[in-house]
């Protein structure tokens, strides 16, 4: 079991992008900036956007010195995925609550990619968990037109009909670029430095 007193950022996002669209390429590109920085990068093990920041990670952290991780946090289905060779570190679950769980345990940090319905379920699943305070101080980036879209949805359909509390939006932040990502993770991490 992985332990929880390393600083990691998770991404999920799509199995089914390929390394042509956006997001994958900018997800190679936050992997890389992550492996630089010595920090762990957590995925669901998969192809796609997770592998994408995975073999970013890999490529990197090649200086013998870093000992950051790309890790997967895979989850067993009826079907075969394909491989995703940039792993250091791989754990496996047959139930989707507790691999939800394990990323929650282990990370202090979150971007959201462009992604479909497992996506969609472990993006809820944080907001859930912020918005009752099982999980505080870790922030949630969304990326991408599709959440900006969501989360326009959520404000017209569950905010305004007072479904949830106009503060819950505030837990979860949208961002445009690569550079907004990383200028804010790199805030996040001096935070946790000096709480270590």
């Amino acid at each position: 079991m992985l332990d929880s007193q390393k600083f990691r950022v998770i991404v999920f996002g799509s199995s089914r992008l390929e390394e042509t669209a956006p997001a994958y390429q900018d997800m190679y590109k936050l992997g890389y900036m992550l492996g630089q920085r010595h920090m762990d990068v957590v995925t669901g093990g998969g192809p796609g956007v997770m592998q994408a920041a995975n073999k970013g990670h890999t490529e990197g952290s090649l200086d013998p010195e870093n000992k950051s991780q790309s890790i997967g946090v895979r989850i067993e289905l009826p079907f075969r995925e394909p491989q995703n060779s940039s792993l250091d570190v791989v754990e496996h679950f047959e139930k989707f609550s507790k691999r939800l769980d394990e990323f929650i345990r282990i990370s202090n940090f979150v971007v959201i990619a462009p992604g479909g319905i497992g996506t969609l379920l472990e993006f809820a699943f944080v907001w859930q968990l912020l918005q009752v305070g099982h999980v505080k101080n870790v922030p949630v980036l969304v990326y991408g037109d599709m959440w900006h879209s969501f989360l326009d949805w959520a404000k017209d359909n569950i905010i305004d009909s007072e479904l949830a509390d106009a503060k819950d939006l505030d837990l979860v932040q949208k961002v445009d670029s690569l550079d907004e990502i990383m200028e804010i993770i790199d805030n996040s991490y001096q935070d946790y430095l000096k709480k270590s």
